[in-house]
């Protein structure tokens, strides 16, 4: 796949993420009454599962064990989870936006950090994966 499509399927699958992630934002925040930080958090956490399933999956068809994977996948999103509660913390407080804003700012950096991210660590081949897995003779 190219860098254009693999990033276009990436914005794909991170529009349905972040659906859930804003649909458990709104909810929390209005219904229940949670802080928008905590609400946020917690819908960033819930997306991620769903994000590592399509992106592992569709965006980067990786091969690379989930046990793996998977543990790569969790420093990124702490990373991510940092830089996401950090924007909406500052935004609130510091410029006092709207929630939804600010968390569409948010979104938009960690977007690109989870992006690169992923694509160079988490789904990226290791060194000699690709010649270990395809060529028999040399394993």
């Amino acid at each position: 796949m190219t860098n254009v499509r693999q990033f276009f399927t990436f914005g794909g699958v991170g529009a349905i993420a972040t659906a859930l992630q804003y649909l458990i934002l709104v909810t929390f925040a209005e219904v229940l009454d949670v802080n928008a930080v905590v609400a946020s958090t917690i819908g960033y956490i819930s997306s991620a599962l769903l994000n590592y399933i399509l992106n592992y999956r569709f965006t980067f068809a990786s091969k690379i064990p989930h046990a793996v994977a998977i543990h790569v996948f969790a420093l990124v999103v702490v990373v991510g989870l940092i830089l996401n509660a950090g924007i909406m913390y500052v935004l609130l407080h510091a410029f006092n936006l709207n929630y939804i804003v600010a968390q569409v700012f948010a979104t938009g950096v960690v977007f690109l950090w989870n992006f690169f991210a992923h694509r160079h660590f988490t789904f990226g081949s290791p060194p000699g994966a690709v010649i270990k897995k395809t060529s028999p003779h040399l394993q």
